[in-house]
């Protein structure tokens, strides 16, 4: 694994806080408003951050991997969480209502192409833009890939990764009848859109609070209670969209990886990744020649990784090294 950026190490390879100089709300249609913000430098490269979840929102922690000398930052919390409106809501909310989005948002800030840097969910949407719009992405910049097949959706909701964490598991399968068990994603859908706040906001905890526990590798199995609007936003975006696959064909996003054989990318993953395990990651590089994949060792899932923290500052400073290349 390469060194990171040696002037952004000691701060475990993030640049110092910065703040928008460019903050708006973006009708994009069906009664929906995004959030969107820029940082840094208005000439710079522009690269867009997607957040993961889907439901996640964008933080301003995202924008401390990139040199605000040398990169126009893009931030925008997709439909129905973080600062767009409404709030934790599904009508009109598809994988491909967000790529509609993006390519709202790009035209709008008068974008030609940019750089998309991705994580979890994010990079799932990453892959599905690019294959749309190859000719808008400059590189592909992605962390914890999770292609929305049905085997990694199994292997979350199906048991597999609650035979590391047997005592949490419990936790999470305890809320509902044992005769439902075989579909946790159903069960659980039928509560998060119940009616009934109350009811929607305890599994809504819950839904969120099994995932946060498995995110980092340091975690030792606390489960952190979520304030309750961000859990509902997120567990009721993140149900809805899997219980419909994303609305994706089975293996749709390694079957069109030709589109972008050329466009450059890097994977970082984390070798312990209970949430995105890396065999994904690995298939993904093994069908795009234009990859280079980053394994961390002793990294999970989370964002906040030391390993992976290093890695996707590195690669970030990196490409403004290579700028003239990018075309963006």
């Amino acid at each position: 694994m390469d060194k990171a950026a040696g002037k952004n190490s000691a701060a475990g390879g993030l640049y110092p806080p910065i703040e928008p100089y460019d903050r708006r709300m973006l009708d994009v249609g069906d009664g929906h408003k995004v959030y969107i913000e820029q940082s840094g430098n208005p000439n710079g490269i522009p690269v867009v951050v997607f957040h993961g979840g889907p439901g996640g929102g964008c933080s301003p922690q995202m924008r401390r991997f990139f040199d605000p000398n040398a990169y126009r930052i893009i931030l925008f919390d997709q439909r129905g969480c973080g600062r767009s409106r409404p709030h934790a809501e599904v009508e009109a909310n598809t994988t491909w209502h967000l790529i509609a989005d993006i390519e709202h948002i790009r035209l709008t800030l008068g974008v030609e192409r940019w750089i998309i840097f991705g994580g979890s969910w994010g990079a799932t949407l990453a892959l599905i833009y690019a294959q749309a719009h190859p000719s808008r992405v400059a590189w592909l910049v992605l962390r914890g890939v999770f292609l929305a097949e049905k085997s990694e959706l199994d292997w979350f909701y199906g048991g597999g990764a609650g035979r590391f964490w047997p005592e949490l598991w419990d936790q999470f399968t305890s809320l509902v009848p044992e005769d439902e068990h075989h579909d946790l994603i159903g069960a659980y859908n039928r509560r998060l859109f119940s009616g009934d706040y109350a009811e929607e906001v305890r599994f809504a905890k819950a839904w969120a609070g099994w995932e946060n526990a498995l995110a980092s590798i340091q975690n030792r199995g606390q489960v952190v209670d979520a304030p309750a609007d961000y859990a509902r936003a997120f567990a009721r975006l993140e149900n809805h969209y899997f219980a419909y696959g994303a609305w994706l064909e089975e293996g749709q996003i390694l079957k069109n990886m030709p589109k972008i054989a050329h466009v450059p990318g890097t994977i970082v993953q984390g070798r312990h990744d209970m949430i995105c395990p890396p065999a994904a990651a690995h298939s993904l590089h093994k069908r795009w020649p234009s990859s280079i994949l980053r394994m961390v060792h002793f990294a999970g899932h989370a964002l906040s990784e030391r390993g992976v923290t290093e890695e996707l500052t590195y690669t970030m400073d990196k490409l403004v090294r290579q700028r003239d290349t990018l075309g963006a």
